[in-house]
């Protein structure tokens, strides 16, 4: 099998599990951008440290189950839980919880942060800029009907928090500016 299938160079793609949609579709864009973060992240983790390496992996492969869902028209979710399970409450709770514990250790400055204090710290900031991107088009996903899953949102927007604090973590602290 190989990756060159011809099939997009009308300006079409596949969705994970059937049909077809143009590449500039906001289901694209959405899932385009979350890969972008992913892909971002995944800079940030082989420039980090040691420690957070494994922390940024794992919300890479949850990341990916975000994306499937993304990629998944609604009457298909049931081909979609063989693989991967949708956004459940429980993953904005847990990414919730892992945000207060970065927040309990490196405390939020009192000014705007400006990025790339570190290198990993800047390719987090990166990949949060491509997340809340992707969010922006997962809410007007949600908002046409395009997708039901509110936990989406939700996880998407913790997920952003989350990779903030990762980059302050990762920094060490302090890189506002007054």
């Amino acid at each position: 099998m190989s990756i060159v299938t011809r099939g997009g160079d009308q300006g079409e793609t596949s969705l994970l599990y059937g049909g077809r949609v143009s590449k500039d579709d906001l289901r694209c864009e959405a899932y385009g951008m979350l890969d972008e973060a992913v892909s971002a992240l995944g800079l940030a983790r082989a420039l980090a440290q040691e420690e957070w390496r494994s922390v940024i992996e794992e919300l890479q492969r949850e990341l990916f189950t975000v994306g499937a869902e993304l990629a998944t028209v609604p009457g298909q979710h049931d081909l979609l839980e063989k693989h991967f399970s949708p956004v459940t409450s429980d993953m904005v709770n847990r990414i919730d919880a892992c945000v207060h514990e970065l927040e309990s250790r490196f405390p939020l400055p009192d000014a705007f942060i400006v990025p790339g204090k570190t290198p990993a710290g800047a390719a987090l900031d990166v990949g949060r800029s491509a997340l809340r991107t992707a969010e922006r088009r997962a809410v007007a996903l949600f908002r046409s009907g395009a997708i039901e899953n509110a936990q989406l949102l939700a996880y998407l927007n913790r997920a952003s928090d989350y990779i903030f604090m990762l980059a302050r973590a990762v920094e060490g602290g302090d890189s506002t500016v007054k």
